[in-house]
């Protein structure tokens, strides 16, 4: 039995993982009901079309800010470039329906914006001017695009730093000009890193929940949402969640193809000497200009604007909810973190002990649900715990005992297990990838000593990937804290996380008040930025 026991294990956790997925699918499948054929007759085909066009803004907006700002930090000396291409990456800290309040109290018809416009040129009333409307898909793209930038900005640098400068040398003896070079040689070898990006961003963007729903933009997220809240009915949220679902199995798959060509197109290539585009004059001032205005929207304003409203209301926001609320929320994440590192623990060790092929299938299917947006994961969640519930109940009542009621669904089983099925992909990349740079000699040679799998795993491999440990479940402990969408539905009765209590405020346009504890909630955020921060130095 101990021979097969890692492997029984390691499966065992695998098909419990991938539970709400099986749940969804088959849920889905099941003869659709009234409302949902109500919902595909009336809204549904807008609510796709909206969700169609807001990826594509956002994909577009993301790739026009993050690929010059990944070249100019790659390719161009800038003053101040080393805090600046750290800078660039801070808007991944911010959650996005904050920087939409932000802006929205900023920008509206009563904002400081429009009254000190109105002040200047003596506009009365909105039918004297045009104001662009930030309450629309445009204005929910422009400040997605903010917050989602950083993707493509991030691993388009590092695909331009990865680059041969005698490529880009070469290209530039052979007569082309900055920009020829760019778009005949940097440009191509960069496009698949570019590609991952932007499937990431539009990810993010369809599992966007916060943003979209503040700014009544009705998108497959909200539909989800309000179906199951609003009609009640968990089948319909389920095929809307099924939609979804597809149409993320659709940019996973080209995110695939992608990285396929990018293990062609950069094999031998290596980053010999900084390449070096000294900008001078109104090209400096317009890139840094550019760069910093990035950095500024996406997330000094939005900060600054945060402290002033935190300092100003902080008797208010400073209460026995606040710390209630932060105690959930850390209490939920930290169980959630160890429990993410230790079933990416046990799925990593499985593979690397038996080494087959048959034990790398349930470290994929186990770290499936992280492409799941936050919405749809939640229906998949509340599909099997509901039936439990039933079940037990049911058994109860056989067994002439007292019904115990909501047990799985009514606690925090059910919210903890959503963002194990989500986020627990964290912790089993970052493992799985620790392990891949032990040595299997060291394997070999400890077995030849006679030490055993957990005497071999204790002394030998849990202090080499310590580091590796610690960053995953770092990763799955702020991703947990930051989480909307799946604790807005799974949350129990009177249970409050600091994500929620922020978006509760937001909602009421109250900001202020809820000032404190998003100011926690980007703080948190920040933790993993420097430590990518710092990975990235060390490698370039």
């Amino acid at each position: 039995m101990k021979r097969y026991g890692w492997t029984v294990s390691s499966w065992g956790i695998a098909l419990v993982l991938t539970l709400p997925i099986l749940a969804l699918i088959v849920e889905a499948l099941l003869p659709a009901e009234d409302i949902f054929r109500h919902l595909w007759a009336s809204v549904l085909p807008a609510y796709i079309g909206n969700t169609f066009w807001l990826v594509s803004l956002v994909m577009g907006l993301s790739l026009l800010f993050g690929l010059p700002a990944a070249w100019l930090m790659a390719m161009c000396e800038l003053p101040g470039r080393r805090w600046l291409q750290w800078a660039l990456i801070l808007p991944l800290a911010m959650p996005s329906y904050i920087v939409a309040f932000v802006y929205t109290d900023l920008l509206d018809y009563s904002g400081p914006v429009q009254l000190a416009l109105r002040d200047w040129f003596g506009w009365q009333s909105a039918g004297d001017y045009y104001f662009p409307p930030i309450r629309s898909l445009g204005g929910a793209a422009l400040v997605l695009g903010l917050v989602l930038y950083p993707y493509v900005y991030l691993l388009g640098r590092t695909a331009f730093l990865e680059q041969s400068t005698s490529l880009i040398q070469s290209s530039r003896l052979l007569g082309c000009t900055p920009w020829q070079s760019f778009c005949r040689v940097s440009l191509p070898l960069a496009r698949p890193a570019i590609a991952v990006g932007l499937s990431l961003v539009a990810m993010e963007t369809l599992a966007e929940f916060g943003t979209v729903n503040f700014f009544a933009v009705n998108t497959l997220t909200t539909a989800v949402y309000d179906t199951w809240l609003g009609y009640g009915s968990l089948q319909a949220a389920a095929k809307i969640s099924a939609i979804m679902l597809l149409v993320v199995m659709v940019l996973l798959s080209l995110e695939r193809m992608s990285r396929k060509r990018q293990q062609v197109f950069q094999k031998s290539m290596g980053h010999e000497q900084e390449a070096g585009y000294r900008l001078t004059g109104g090209r400096k001032w317009a890139a840094l200009a550019f760069c910093w205005g990035l950095v500024g929207l996406g997330f000094l304003l939005p900060f600054v604007i945060l402290c002033y409203h935190a300092v100003r209301y902080f008797d208010q926001a400073w209460n026995a909810r606040f710390f209630e609320y932060s105690l959930n929320s850390l209490v939920l994440s930290a169980v959630v973190a160890v429990l993410g590192l230790a079933i990416a623990l046990l799925l990593g060790m499985t593979h690397r002990l038996k080494g087959k092929r048959h034990t790398v299938l349930p470290l994929r299917l186990a770290a499936m649900g992280y492409a799941l947006p936050g919405t749809v994961l939640a229906i998949g969640v509340l599909v099997p715990l509901t039936m439990m519930d039933f079940a037990i109940n049911d058994l109860a009542l056989w067994l002439s005992l007292p019904e115990p009621g909501l047990l799985l669904t009514g606690t925090m089983t059910a919210i903890a297990f959503g963002y194990l099925v989500r986020f627990g992909a964290m912790a089993i990349g970052a493992v799985e990838s620790s392990l891949n740079k032990v040595s299997p000699s060291l394997d070999m040679v400890t077995q030849t000593m006679g030490y055993g799998p957990a005497a071999m795993i204790r002394r030998v491999h849990l202090p080499l990937i310590r580091k590796g440990m610690l960053a995953g479940a770092l990763l799955v402990f702020i991703e947990c804290m930051k989480e909307l969408p799946a604790a807005l539905l799974l949350r129990p009765f009177n249970f409050q996380t600091l994500a929620t209590y922020v978006y509760q405020f937001v909602s009421d346009e109250q900001l202020e008040l809820g000032a404190l504890p998003a100011i926690v909630i980007v703080l948190v955020g920040l933790i993993p930025l420097i430590f990518l921060n710092r990975s990235l130095e060390q490698h370039h």
